[in-house]
């Protein structure tokens, strides 16, 4: 195998989520919802950067959330289960940080459907 490809790659990958962050702060006020994603899951928290914490975190392997159907469907419904929780801990708006990932697909998916929930970015 080649190393020095798979090295490339990540290099990459960093320099892609780089880019996004520099732009990206979560503030208490308006705190950044993080989306990230493996093959076959999808990964949210809310965090607030200045202190340092993550107000709410859930995935699509999470229990109870009732999520079915295939990648796409599920990341809308994760958006939307995301967005009822935010709401209850008092969170409206957010910046959306979709780290190294192309808006489109399972991301645009969630991300629509955390704007159906209810959250404004």
């Amino acid at each position: 195998m080649n190393k020095g490809r798979y090295r490339q790659k990540a290099i990459r990958a960093v320099r892609r989520r780089m880019r996004v962050r520099r732009r990206i702060t979560g503030a208490p006020d308006r705190p950044r919802l993080v989306v990230s994603r493996s093959l076959s899951h999808l990964y949210a928290q809310i965090v607030d950067d200045q202190a340092g914490r993550t107000l709410l975190g859930l995935s699509s392997r999470a229990q109870g959330l009732g999520l079915s159907g295939n990648k796409r469907e599920r990341s809308k419904l994760l958006g939307k289960a995301v967005a009822s929780r935010a709401r209850e801990l008092g969170i409206e708006l957010v910046v959306f940080d979709r780290d190294r990932y192309q808006f489109h697909g399972r991301i645009k998916e969630f991300a629509e459907g955390a704007r159906e929930g209810g959250l404004k970015f």
